[in-house]
């Protein structure tokens, strides 16, 4: 069996160290840091001959720079010589630009940034909870998609809802929305569909399902600027719920973000590790951190060992 050895970039440093902690070996020596100029300068110090290598990178903000330090770390381990290099990206950045609405004139960068992976010689890219499940046919390499939902649904588990009602904000997070709650013993579902009746009106947040004295879990897969889970969880007080809690794998967290999350009537927002969360968002007193370590772990352990990645989510 190769030797098996992880390396991480600056993106997310505190979650690869949790990872490698769970498995027992150090971080592999690297340098990633910059030219004079701004450009990347990566340097391996240690042998990777034939080894197993595993490079943990999410491409968050600053999206461009960690994606580079992605590419050229590949690109290193390539010319080392290592034996297999597998990408694992908690966040994937540029998800969302992953099709051509009506053949607008944009370009599809999902597809581009997998194609870059691809050629600059990844063997295999783990990650969790893409935008849109269909980017893992943009890689013409294997892609291992795997769900955060576990680690938040043991935490939902254990914070007492009362009468839970699991809300989905939109009408593409219906799909998500039921999977959690047949997971928390088939309680209802609620969605926030938000239209604008004719142009140059603000928009509205109807409401479908009774939430009424009840405690909401607004779930989705990332949370931007979150200007639309406040609206949601503003439109769900409204109509009577006792608390609203918002679960997301990913904390972009981006923009208006921070004052957003602070002056809502949200409880509490709980996301994982996937991003590294910023000090303004932790100062909103309103965010709590859940790790993706354990589960990151037992991927990587599995993909080593040519072991199952779906027999982690069988139950």
């Amino acid at each position: 069996m190769p030797d098996m050895k992880l390396f991480a970039g600056n993106a997310t440093p505190e979650l690869a160290q949790r990872i490698a902690d769970r498995l027992y070996i150090s971080l592999g020596d690297a340098v990633v840091d910059r030219f004079s100029d701004g450009e990347v300068a990566v340097q391996i110090n240690e042998n990777v001959r034939g080894s197993d290598v595993f490079i943990i990178q999410s491409t968050c903000a600053p999206t461009n720079d960690n994606l580079m330090e992605l590419v050229v770390m590949i690109d290193a381990m390539r010319r080392a010589s290592a034996g297999r290099i597998t990408a694992v990206i908690p966040y994937f950045g540029y998800a969302r630009q992953d099709r051509r609405v009506r053949s607008a004139r944009v370009p599809i960068t999902a597809k581009v940034v997998a194609d870059f992976l691809s050629n600059v010689g990844v063997d295999r890219v783990l990650t969790i909870d893409l935008h849109a499940e269909q980017i893992q046919g943009f890689f013409d390499v294997p892609v291992d998609n795997i769900f955060g939902t576990p680690v938040l649904l043991e935490d939902m588990k254990n914070r007492g809802l009362e009468d839970p009602v699991v809300v989905s904000p939109d009408l593409g997070g219906v799909v998500r929305a039921r999977a959690t709650a047949k997971a928390l013993g088939d309680v209802d579902i609620a969605i926030v569909d938000k239209r604008r009746p004719r142009a140059n009106v603000s928009e509205v947040m109807n409401l479908i399902g009774d939430v009424e004295g009840r405690d909401c879990v607004i779930v989705d897969d990332m949370i931007d600027t979150g200007g639309t889970l406040c609206k949601a969880a503003e439109a769900l007080k409204e109509r009577g719920a006792k608390r609203v809690f918002a679960y997301a794998t990913h904390a972009v967290f981006s923009g208006t973000a921070a004052k957003n999350i602070k002056s809502s009537v949200l409880d509490q927002v709980i996301i994982t590790d996937s991003i590294t969360l910023s000090k303004e968002m932790a100062a909103t007193g309103k965010v709590s951190q859940l790790t993706l370590s354990s589960m990151l772990a037992e991927a990587i352990r599995r993909i080593s060992n040519e072991e199952s990645i779906s027999a982690m989510f069988s139950n």
